[in-house]
């Protein structure tokens, strides 16, 4: 969804720090901050919910979503930027989120946990921090293939960022079994430093890929948590064929909407499903945050999906 303002703003534009200095106070400004940040499908997800939300209250007529390519240097300076300018809220996507953490007040502790925050919400004070990606994560899951998360076995493939708040989001929801599966080992010491730290919490392994995924039971997911399969070239992270047909495969990645890896599942007649849905609740969530509404997840799906057929 491609907004024309009487500023001569869009929400299709890629804006930089710069714009900040002259940015017109009309409305209610939110956006989502990346480097890069082009191909970012966060502005036609949420204005679609937005225009939602504004057919019953017609304060939202004047929120609009934009985004924003904001090296991670000048991180802070944004920040600061766009706390004077007062936009609303704000979305970190790659590399911001782990940096931000130091930069903002601590919302909640799903952010303490995984070390990184996704959401920020304005305040007099400066930008408080929030982590929706556990609970867009649990939310895709569940939903795209209709169970529930707690007691079954989860196989997590990678050890960034991604896979640490995947974890915890894992641990939070039930899961009873973890493998923790990376070429190297040592770099999942943080996720089990953060697991170590939850009341409750699955049992867990570790596994060195490439290599064989060690399982116990026909009851489980794997998770792809690295950035493999962002690149049309890129082969799957991990080898499924080992693993029963029943095996549930969730991608985080959505563009392109089939990796290497959930074609490797589909051949193998696992049920797979790609981080569109991951997108939505995160960014369902988010807007909540910000608006303290419940914004449709329906409408900010179809505008996904309308916004990748563009691509």
């Amino acid at each position: 969804m491609k907004l024309i303002l009487k500023s001569g703003l869009s929400s299709d534009t890629v804006y930089t720090i710069d714009d900040l200095d002259d940015w017109p106070v009309e409305g209610t400004s939110l956006a989502v901050l990346g480097h890069p940040v082009k191909h970012s499908l966060s502005p036609p997800m949420h204005n679609a919910a937005i225009a939602e939300l504004a057919t019953t209250d017609k304060q939202f007529s004047a929120w609009t979503y934009y985004k924003f390519d904001i090296p991670p240097d000048r991180l802070e300076e944004a920040l600061a930027k766009f706390h004077k300018t007062g936009f609303r809220g704000l979305n970190l996507t790659v590399p911001h989120k782990v940096l931000a953490t130091e930069l903002v007040t601590i919302g909640e502790n799903e952010v303490e946990l995984s070390g990184a925050c996704n959401t920020l919400l304005y305040t007099a004070s400066g930008y408080e921090g929030y982590n929706t990606d556990l609970y867009g994560m649990t939310q895709a899951i569940e939903t795209d293939f209709s169970i529930r998360l707690k007691d079954k076995e989860v196989i997590l493939l990678g050890a960034g960022g991604a896979a640490r708040a995947a974890a915890i989001a894992c641990s939070k929801a039930g899961v009873q079994r973890l493998t923790l599966a990376n070429r190297t080992l040592s770099k999942l010491d943080t996720i089990a430093t953060s697991l170590n730290r939850l009341e409750q919490r699955p049992t867990v392994k570790t596994c060195q890929l490439p290599g064989e995924l060690p399982f116990t039971c026909d009851d489980l997911l794997v998770i792809n948590a690295t950035s493999l399969g962002l690149r049309p070239e890129d082969p799957a992270p991990a080898d499924l064929s080992q693993l029963p047909s029943s095996t549930l495969v969730f991608d985080m990645i959505y563009n392109p909407a089939r990796t290497a890896l959930l074609k490797q599942g589909e051949a193998l007649g696992m049920p797979v499903s790609n981080g569109i849905g991951m997108l939505v609740f995160q960014g369902e969530r988010s807007l909540r945050i910000w608006s303290r509404k419940d914004p449709s997840p329906h409408e900010m799906l179809k505008a996904v999906r309308a916004a990748m057929n563009s691509i």
